[in-house]
């Protein structure tokens, strides 16, 4: 017996004064109805209920229990209505982690622009790099992977940009500008941190070449585990650095950086946002999830528009 359904039931039952007025509300059926009180009359051990073919009266037992589950049907309905209010309402805290790199180059200039859009929303942003986030602990992730990303997590895409070679116009001055991506080798070469020595292959991709991949032996100048660091080395013209165009986009576009061996690329990189349910997202993080994404790719799209 659904119990809560039997006193729901019973509470209308009184209030109606007919069993079959009762059961048009709940459309049941009047026999269906009946059944639902007498089970309950039962579980209690009690009549809840004087039933006469002109009208019903409460016993003494039914006024009391009445009473009561008035009670604690109003508090289920209030628990209900706070509980759904909570997914649905704009406010409330959204729990972020997120590398250093999307934390300055991805949250931080969406910060002003959602805040002006919700302003009861606080976004609780936990800047931290980690080889295994913990992703059930926050109410969204951003992580970072190459076209190859295939992990078992639940995961969004957010926004994608091809990696470019770059260097200083004064570095290209003083060291010349690469023609084949075999030149790389002759080249000082700035380079992320990479297990089992990866970072000494370069992996090239030519788009207009039906995607052809070629792989460069390099000996790094710089070995870096920090994305802006790796960024100023380049501007300043300590060598040749990989950069998602969107990183370094202003960069181009100022001259600060030129890029090298265009059309190649070094893979394609994909900003993805990680939940830790697919069910019962709030409506603050589905809200914050769907503007992260228009804002960045909108963002993205200038930057490739205006770099060379």
């Amino acid at each position: 017996m659904d119990r809560l359904q039997s006193m729901r039931v019973f509470q209308q039952v009184v209030d109606d004064g007919s069993f079959v007025a009762a059961a048009r509300k709940f459309d049941m059926s009047a026999a269906v109805v009946t059944r639902l009180v007498g089970d309950l009359e039962e579980h209690l051990g009690v009549r809840l209920l004087q039933r006469t073919t002109r009208r019903l009266a409460l016993t003494d037992a039914g006024e009391a229990y009445l009473a009561r589950v008035r009670h604690i049907l109003n508090d289920i309905d209030e628990a209900h209505a706070t509980a759904q209010a909570h997914a649905q309402e704009m406010s409330g805290v959204i729990r972020i982690l997120t590398p250093p790199i999307f934390g300055v180059h991805v949250l931080g200039p969406l910060v002003a622009e959602f805040g002006r859009l919700y302003p009861k929303v606080i976004l609780d942003i936990h800047v931290e790099s980690t080889q295994v986030p913990p992703i059930e602990d926050y109410d969204l992730t951003l992580l970072g992977a190459s076209d190859t990303f295939d992990a078992n997590i639940i995961a969004r895409p957010i926004a994608s940009s091809d990696g470019v070679l770059c260097a200083s116009p004064d570095y290209l001055q003083k060291n010349g500008t690469p023609q084949r991506p075999e030149d790389l080798a002759q080249h000082r070469c700035l380079r992320m941190k990479l297990s089992a020595n990866r970072h000494r292959i370069w992996r090239l991709i030519n788009p207009e070449e039906d995607w052809r991949k070629l792989e460069v032996t390099i000996e790094p100048a710089m070995l870096v585990n920090h994305t802006d660091t790796l960024i100023r080395a380049c501007v300043d013209g300590a060598g040749i650095s990989s950069q998602s165009i969107d990183l370094v986009a202003n960069h181009l576009h100022s001259g600060e950086l030129q890029r090298v061996l265009s059309p190649w690329i070094t893979g394609t990189n994909t900003l993805y946002a990680a939940l830790p349910s697919r069910k019962f997202i709030p409506k603050r993080t589905s809200t914050f999830l769907e503007f992260m994404t228009g804002y960045t790719r909108t963002v993205i799209k200038k930057m490739e528009t205006r770099s060379p």
